[in-house]
């Protein structure tokens, strides 16, 4: 099969619709500023995501409510400087599009304006396609998120499996449905029973993107801190790790403060060399 993209190709929305045509996956890793950014853009992932999971991953918060649009565009701005290949897309955070549209759409605006976002992201299912329709029509790729949404852990009763139970896989198909129609180009699928998430998958035309839901989505996402095992305590059933950074990070600082206290820091070789010129 021809590859969709050349190296170093700019990833744009219609080209992720192309992949889901031909089965092609999507990798969409999340990141939280310069240098994660840039890591990730030249690994070759298609879709970064500023998560608002920064309130977890980065600030240190129990949940991602805490998390501002001001926190957002700061981060999302970062991440733009070092992402240059991947289609960059922002969260929406807690309460910033669910209260009217039209709010949604001003605070979308700015996350593309001053973040640099090329797309947003919303949590939430028929509740939200109204603000979601809106924000396209005015321009703005969307990109929407249905099952597990962190955003309302407490209205979920913590973080579950969704989508059990005939009723609630209605409603996930009906969220999902909803979204396709008011113009989102992706769907992330959070925490469903595989069977579900494939049916979904499925019955759109648009890409989904899965995290905890299963092989049989369009593509996978995961926390890029979770990923290189830069999180602490224990991670979800669904994380694979993929390196140990935080025990490497560890043990540099480690040895540094070793070669500190016993004066073998700095040596001569890490030293300016020449005289001083003072006299």
């Amino acid at each position: 099969m021809k590859p969709q993209t050349t190296p170093g190709e700019k990833i744009r929305v219609a080209l992720l619709r192309d992949r889901k045509a031909r089965g092609e996956k999507i990798v969409m890793v999340t990141a939280y500023d310069y240098p994660t950014g840039r890591l990730v853009d030249e690994a070759g992932a298609d879709v970064i995501l500023v998560g608002d999971s920064l309130g977890n991953a980065v600030l240190g918060f129990d949940t991602t409510i805490p998390v501002t649009l001001d926190d957002m565009i700061h981060h999302t701005a970062a991440v733009r400087r070092g992402a240059k290949r991947a289609l960059l897309v922002g969260d929406m955070p807690f309460m910033t599009y669910k209260v009217t549209p039209e709010e949604g759409l001003r605070n979308a605006a700015r996350l593309v304006q001053e973040g640099n976002a090329e797309a947003v992201k919303l949590e939430g299912g028929r509740e939200v396609s109204a603000t979601s329709r809106r924000i396209v029509e005015a321009g703005i790729p969307v990109m929407g998120h249905i099952g597990l949404t962190p955003q309302s852990v407490h209205a979920q009763s913590g973080y579950r499996v969704q989508g059990r139970g005939r009723d609630e896989a209605r409603r996930v198909r009906d969220d999902a449905k909803a979204l396709e129609e008011a113009g989102c180009f992706a769907v992330v699928l959070e925490c469903l029973p595989w069977d579900l998430a494939r049916e979904v998958t499925e019955g759109l035309t648009v890409p989904t993107i899965g995290i905890g839901s299963g092989a049989e989505c369009d593509g996978q996402v995961l926390v890029l801190c979770d990923l290189i095992g830069l999180s602490f305590g224990e991670p979800a059933r669904y994380v694979k790790q993929y390196g140990q950074v935080g025990e490497m990070i560890r043990q540099a600082v480690t040895a540094f403060r070793d070669e500190v206290r016993n004066g073998a820091y700095p040596d001569r070789g890490h030293a300016y060399k020449g005289r001083s010129t003072g006299e």
